[in-house]
């Protein structure tokens, strides 16, 4: 395991974790752009980094939605950019013969919110020896993601970490439950906010999802204030242009004054 999250996990919350990157891989040139300038931004604030990216996206509005490289082209140019950036990296599985292959090249493996009640995906993720994300479903409320550690406790998992993403709420909505978090924080487990999906409005576009990308520094900062112990942020140069998630996205040039007010929040909060 990467000597960032060994860290990490020794001490959450000691400094802010920030997991960062595009939401599905993109072209080389543009993943390379991604991942340096938020790795360059965390170093200047003493931030540590993780860089984030799908191989697949298997839960698409559409079905003509785009859904990423795949599994071994995937890996590949994550195991490049793991090399390249000089970082650890995180993707999600979406199927447990997924685990393996995937525990081989990133150093976080992230299970989706939809799957987070998935039995045999948590146990095979377990399994791997690395540690897991696991995203909290917009449908579980947040004590029975204590059943979810617990899983990936008795797969062999000793470093595990939650990520709230927001709660549904009527249609086409999601909303962010702060008693909730704080609820989810008292199990014991690091937990991560995931400031850009927590914007979704789902379907709110037809056959895609939109959101309130405007609001991602507001529930970024609220919840540092809570006291999460990392941040989940999906950016990109040109969001418009975004393969997904491109009504959530921020846009790259934004990030390093994002951040920059992340920290001084956890520090105030700190002292």
């Amino acid at each position: 395991m990467s000597t960032v999250l060994t860290e990490f996990f020794a001490a959450p919350g000691r400094r802010l974790l920030v997991i960062a990157g595009p939401c599905i891989l993109e072209d080389r040139s543009t993943n390379e752009r991604i991942g340096a300038t938020v790795r360059d931004a965390c170093a200047a604030l003493g931030l540590p980094f993780v860089f984030k990216a799908s191989f697949d996206k298997a839960n698409r509005s559409s079905i003509k939605g785009h859904r990423g490289p795949g599994l071994e082209r995937g890996l590949e140019e994550m195991a490049r950019l793991r090399e390249l950036l000089g970082a650890p990296v995180t993707t999600d599985i979406h199927d447990p013969l997924q685990a393996a292959p995937a525990a081989k090249v990133v150093d976080l493996l992230q299970v989706p919110a939809f799957l987070c009640r998935q039995t045999d995906l948590l146990a095979a993720a377990a399994g791997t020896g690395r540690p897991v994300n696991v995203k909290k479903g917009q449908f579980m409320s947040p004590e029975e993601m204590r059943n979810v550690l617990t899983k990936l406790a008795e797969g062999g998992c000793t470093q595990r970490m939650l990520t709230e993403r927001g709660t549904f709420f009527g249609y086409n909505r999601l909303v962010t439950d702060f008693i909730g978090l704080g609820d989810m924080m008292a199990l014991g487990a690091p937990v991560c906010f995931d400031a850009t999906h927590s914007l979704q409005l789902p379907g709110g576009a037809g056959t895609a999802t939109s959101g309130r990308p405007e609001r991602c520094g507001l529930l970024a900062r609220a919840a540092v204030a809570a006291g999460v112990h990392a941040v989940f942020l999906e950016c990109h140069p040109d969001p418009a242009r975004s393969l997904s998630d491109a009504g959530t996205i921020q846009p790259l040039d934004s990030i390093p004054a994002l951040l920059a007010g992340l920290k001084a929040v956890h520090s105030a909060v700190a002292a």
